[in-house]
């Protein structure tokens, strides 16, 4: 890689670290170029350099973010008890949802035209984050600790579950605290996997 393209590179790290902080404390709305531009000591123009446009910027953010669920997924995914690697999963899901709400609110609760839609895109294993759910819903199937079931179906009906406590906890229908919700989202999940167990 020639001097100016580490250079060129490193820059993009520091629009998108600047563009991430935002949207970490605002949400989309709170990225503009400007904003950007201020926050990493560039002119608005400089960084159209490195992303065409808004859209370009937010895509990157939200591809890095899915990514990051990805490798947490995919490492807790492997290996072990098939029950506890499905478990683990949804953990994770909780947590990346609590840690980082906006982010989250942007990978699975935004209407985006890039966004994967169930049943075709799913199937066609284009979602990373799904393919991990179903790789381990399979996995606890071929084990004999679910039910034989379709294994898309089942993992869709999970990530359902999860997704709908969440956002009914963010939404305030919850009366609990952080750790509270955090036990009942575990007894949840555990009475919907009862239901699903061969």
């Amino acid at each position: 890689m020639s001097r100016a393209d580490t250079g060129n590179h490193q820059t993009a790290e520091r629009i998108l670290r600047a563009a991430r902080a935002l949207f970490e404390r605002e949400g989309a709305k709170g990225v503009s170029m400007r904003r950007v531009a201020t926050a990493v000591g560039l002119t608005p123009m400089a960084i159209y350099r490195h992303f065409p446009n808004r859209e370009a910027l937010l895509k990157r953010i939200g591809d890095d973010s899915f990514d990051a669920i990805v490798r947490h997924w995919d490492a807790r995914g492997r290996g072990g008890d098939v029950l506890e690697r499905l478990i683990a999963v949804q953990r994770i899901y909780l947590d990346y949802a609590l840690a980082h709400p906006h982010l989250f609110d942007h990978a699975f609760s935004t209407v985006r035209t890039d966004a994967r839609r169930f049943p075709e895109d799913f199937r066609a294993r284009r979602s990373p984050t799904l393919n991990v759910v179903a790789d381990a819903v399979e996995d606890a199937m071929r084990a004999g600790v679910l039910r034989e079931d379709d294994v898309w179906d089942v993992a869709v009906t999970l990530w359902a579950h999860t997704h709908g406590l969440i956002a009914l906890y963010r939404a305030g229908r919850f009366n609990f605290d952080e750790a509270a919700f955090r036990r009942y989202y575990e007894a949840s999940l555990q009475r919907l996997l009862r239901g699903l167990r061969s």
